[in-house]
């Protein structure tokens, strides 16, 4: 019997979702026959450690990963369970993301103190947030508006809210959802007017490329629409070279494509539909595409391309150059 060593950062949401991964891997291990157990090792990560800062100061997206991904190379740990949203485009030599599992709701979620809705908050109400992609969106949505920066953990950040420092705070909708406190949720936005982070909702479980044992489970275990939806996503912020550092945002929906004979067969065509936005922090403009085609790379690319020839390229050099 193979004991397999997870990989853990030490909030409540990263512990309550890796256990689920778990439950999930050891019901899967049992069903086909693997003799696997598992065991979660918690990891401190620097984004764990700088709470004073703004992600976009201290080094983006990879503070959340770095330790945990030197410890699966240097073999004290076997795999990991992330935020896809978390994980940066490249993975390191060695690494790969060996399942993304279905998805949680992708959304955006505003809770206010006082209950109200965004168009509904006072004016000039405190929104804490520390996502540039959310302050821009929320500028241009509602300028009048003070944003100031919030980090911590889904916890404490909800404590902050009670405590009075901020009339609203948003939060993504899945991680409400896997710590059952969906009922703290005052108003869902939708990615019409307010588009997710890249892979929001969706987790990645990365592991070593050379580990075929476990590549098998994680297979099984993989999501192919979900896979596919934030195979777009992903390349699109790929091909931007975006990060927390810049207000990027993008949403796919993986449909059948209507009117194909096929479409009633096994292998039926479908066509993935892929939004994406690009805007300045302070919301002033906010540059968005969509696009729809058969593979979700290209569709990532064509939004990419599309934006940057609306422009962009300049704000992209601009906002990482402050």
């Amino acid at each position: 019997m193979r004991k397999i060593v997870v990989g853990c950062r030490k909030s409540a949401l990263a512990v309550t979702q890796t256990e689920q991964v778990i439950s999930d891997l050891t019901l899967l291990s049992q069903e086909h026959g693997m003799d696997f157990t598992f065991e979660l090792k918690n990891i401190v990560t620097k984004g764990d450690l700088i709470l004073d800062v703004t992600l976009s100061k201290v080094g983006g997206k990879g503070l959340f990963v770095k330790e945990i991904e030197q410890a699966m190379l240097d073999k004290e740990i076997d795999m990991a369970v992330h935020c896809l949203k978390d994980m940066p485009f490249e993975l390191p030599k060695g690494l790969i993301n060996g399942a993304v599992p279905k998805r949680e709701d992708p959304r955006d979620c505003l809770i206010s103190r006082s209950g109200a809705g965004l168009k509904d908050l006072k004016y000039g109400a405190r929104v804490g947030t520390s996502s540039l992609r959310r302050s821009s969106q929320l500028a241009a949505l509602r300028p009048d508006l003070i944003i100031e920066p919030i980090r911590g953990n889904i916890d404490s950040r909800l404590r902050k809210l009670e405590n009075g420092e901020f009339d609203a705070i948003i939060l993504a909708v899945a991680g409400l959802n896997r710590m059952g406190w969906e009922d703290r949720i005052t108003e869902i936005l939708s990615p019409e007017t307010f588009l997710p982070a890249v892979g929001q909702g969706a987790l990645g479980i990365e592991c070593r490329e050379d580990d075929a044992e476990l590549r098998k489970l994680l297979n099984l275990y993989n999501d192919p629409q979900t896979a596919l939806e934030v195979t777009a996503e992903r390349t699109f912020l790929g091909v931007l070279n975006g990060g927390c550092h810049v207000p990027i945002g993008a949403f796919a929906v993986l449909n059948q494509a209507p009117n194909r004979e096929a479409e009633a067969t096994e292998h039926a065509l479908q066509e993935i539909t892929l939004t994406g936005m690009v805007g300045k922090s302070d919301g002033s403009i906010i540059l968005r595409e969509t696009h729809t085609g058969e593979l979700p790379v290209q569709v990532g690319e064509e939004v990419a391309k599309l934006l940057i020839g609306n422009g962009a390229e300049k704000i992209l050099t601009e906002t990482m150059s402050h």
